[in-house]
């Protein structure tokens, strides 16, 4: 049997640690700053939710909230601290930003803890390519607080100095895989999965016969494009299929895809924006049927936040962004795992 791995609390261990960790602090209070200048004000918000969210993919934490008289009620720890800054939008609240602990389960690798630090920001009443602006000044932020131009992650380098290449994804299909990606939605964005599938086939990506069309976008995008982008300086991946745009609104001019793009940066995923959907008779019926799926595919479902959805019908047209700290620390600093940058890692 190998010998046990010493705790992070071990004084060795620490000290390997503390650089990275006096980062997060030089970055934390970079970001505050970042958006005290321009404006921001900065909320709190709860940790338990009647949902904790509805995207299919997403698997919560649940509890029990008991009453004074005994009784009991299902709630989840947040996966994400957006039901909560969108209703405070609703509110009235123009600018935005949270820095949220969040949590979502069977989720551990280098880049995953089922415990980490979200950091969001919502501008009301203008549109989503104000957050790409965002990114890009946010990043050289940063940068000047950990005294570091230069990103890195593994062997992959991105100089944080540099605007961010702008890239649609169907771009990004035909570039890295030479796949038509619009051939295969309709003017209505529903999707073609035979199509796709026979596209990711002659691509050289293995495809089982059973996949969707959400499983090949997913496939082609692990595999063929996602280890490219942001390497050498960061990428904007923008404009993706409706399908795959959560809580987005639909391209105006191009129902086939919405106002969603993904900043990455030496290969990593870093965050991933939205011009909100404002519709929350379309929220409800895309709730249902994420939560349909999530029903056939792991045999569970979680409540809709009819609260959220109240909120939703009187927010003011919007956009919002969540972007992994800890994964901005990892990077910024050069650490290889995210348990490097966090003080006190979840125990196994």
């Amino acid at each position: 049997m190998p010998p046990a791995l010493s705790p992070w609390w071990s004084p060795d261990v620490h000290a390997d640690r503390r650089p990275f960790l006096i980062g997060r602090q030089r970055i934390l209070a970079a970001v505050r700053a970042f958006f005290d200048e321009r404006d921001f004000i900065e909320v709190e918000t709860p940790i338990l939710q009647v949902s904790p969210g509805n995207e299919t993919h997403l698997h919560a934490f649940a509890t029990q909230l008991v009453a004074p008289d005994g009784t009991a009620s299902t709630r989840y720890l947040h996966t994400s601290p957006e039901f909560t800054a969108k209703k405070l939008l609703a509110a009235g609240e123009e600018r935005l930003f949270t820095v949220a602990r969040v949590f979502r389960n069977g989720e551990r690798t280098a880049l995953h803890h089922p415990e980490f630090t979200m950091l969001e920001w919502y501008r009301a009443r203008q549109d989503y390519a104000a957050l790409m602006d965002d990114c890009a000044a946010l990043l050289g932020a940063v940068a000047v607080a950990v005294g570091a131009d230069v990103f890195r992650h593994g062997a992959h380098l991105a100089d944080v100095r540099l605007e961010p290449e702008r890239l649609t994804v169907a771009e990004a299909f035909a570039r890295f895989a030479g796949i038509d990606l619009l051939a295969t939605l309709d003017a209505a964005g529903t999707t073609d999965r035979d199509a796709l599938w026979q596209a990711a086939r002659r691509a050289g990506i293995r495809v089982a016969p059973d996949d969707v069309w959400a499983d090949v976008f997913t496939r082609v995008m692990v595999e063929k494009i996602e280890p490219f982008l942001g390497i050498g300086r960061p990428t904007i991946l923008c404009e993706y299929p409706i399908s795959e745009a959560a809580l987005a609104r639909p391209k105006p001019g191009d129902p086939r895809v919405a106002e969603r793009f993904e900043l990455y940066v030496c290969g990593v995923e870093l965050a991933n924006a939205f011009g909100e959907l404002t519709d929350a008779e379309e929220q409800r019926r895309r709730f249902v049927g994420w939560m349909d799926e999530k029903q056939r595919l792991y045999g569970e479902r979680y409540p809709i936040d009819e609260d959220f959805l109240a909120a939703l019908a009187r927010m003011p047209e919007a956009s919002g962004i969540a972007l992994g700290l800890d994964r901005l620390v990892l990077l910024a600093t050069g650490a290889r795992r995210i348990e490097d940058v966090l003080w006190a890692p979840v125990a196994p």
